[in-house]
């Protein structure tokens, strides 16, 4: 089952950012990994979105998990690390197949 790494990210130092931007793709290509969504002009719809929102799909949460611990991903990670303010999470796919109703129901199961 696919695995999606869902992020917010509020740039602090576009500059210093840039690097880790321009390295980050290749690492997440290589287990198989895709953009689903990166986007710096999201539509607020509740509270205040953060500047730059991205949606990775990954073919299971095994990939993901060895794109996030891969030596090459964690030796770029410094890059980002002081330069944006971060959220990232792998929602349980399970959930999308199910009406927004149960969700609650499922996430205490």
């Amino acid at each position: 089952m696919a695995a999606y790494l869902v992020g917010n990210l509020k740039v602090t130092n576009v500059e210093g950012f840039t690097e880790y931007r321009n390295l980050v793709g290749k690492t997440i290509a290589d287990p198989g990994g895709e953009y689903v969504v990166a986007d710096v002009k999201s539509v607020p719809m509740e509270g205040n979105p953060e500047h730059l929102s991205v949606v990775l799909k990954f073919p299971d949460m095994d990939a993901l998990k060895r794109w996030y611990d891969s030596p090459e991903y964690q030796e770029i990670l410094p890059l980002r690390l002081d330069k944006a303010k971060v959220s990232l999470r792998s929602p349980k796919t399970r959930f999308w197949n199910k009406s927004p109703a149960r969700w609650a129901l499922l996430a205490s199961a």
